[in-house]
């Protein structure tokens, strides 16, 4: 029993730690913004001190998370997907569709700038990969099996994603929720 209790313990406190390290990476990121357009040009060395472990293995080192894991893949919120890397303009939320990938997909990125595409033969097969147009980060990979317009899939690892709530639709929502609990008045 007290060996159970050691190791819920010890796994709390080691969520715990991880999700205080992840948000104190965050915040030390000089180049983080999600307006300024300069080109990125930390070292990786830096970028590993900086980054939280997962994020660094996924964008510097062109890692891949499990395919159902990212919190962004089911959501139908309404806003703007950046860089988690760099904060860099990726995607709106209205280009975002259910592929049934496993991972965030996406049908057109925010501009053309966004996102620079590179070809990938790693793993005995051609695909093109997608890097952020600023900082160089590994977001995934785009294919020609998406819906109209553009008939393209941007298969996006969500851990490599930050996300903002479009302040519009939150007012319009906060307004319409007031209204509803207060009788309509």
């Amino acid at each position: 029993m007290k060996i159970k209790l050691v190791m819920l313990v010890c796994g709390v406190m080691a969520f715990w730690f991880q999700s205080s390290f992840a948000q104190t990476t965050e915040q030390k990121s000089p180049v983080y913004s999600h307006t300024d357009t300069n080109k990125v040009t930390t070292s990786e060395t830096e970028w590993k001190k900086i980054l939280p472990a997962e994020v660094f293995q996924v964008a510097r080192l062109k890692g891949t998370e499990r395919p159902g894991t990212s919190k962004f893949e089911t959501s139908k919120e309404i806003g703007t997907y950046y860089c988690a890397v760099c904060g860099n303009p990726l995607f709106k939320s209205d280009t975002k569709f259910d592929s049934g990938c496993g991972w965030p997909s996406f049908y057109e990125p925010i501009t053309k700038t966004s996102i620079v595409y590179h070809t990938d033969k790693t793993l005995g097969m051609v695909r093109t990969e997608v890097t952020c147009g600023r900082c160089k980060s590994h977001l995934g990979h785009v294919f020609d099996d998406g819906p109209p317009p553009t008939g393209l899939r941007y298969c996006i690892n969500g851990v490599v994603l930050d996300f903002e709530k479009a302040k519009t639709a939150e007012k319009s929502y906060s307004k319409k929720h007031k209204k509803d609990t207060s009788g309509g008045k």
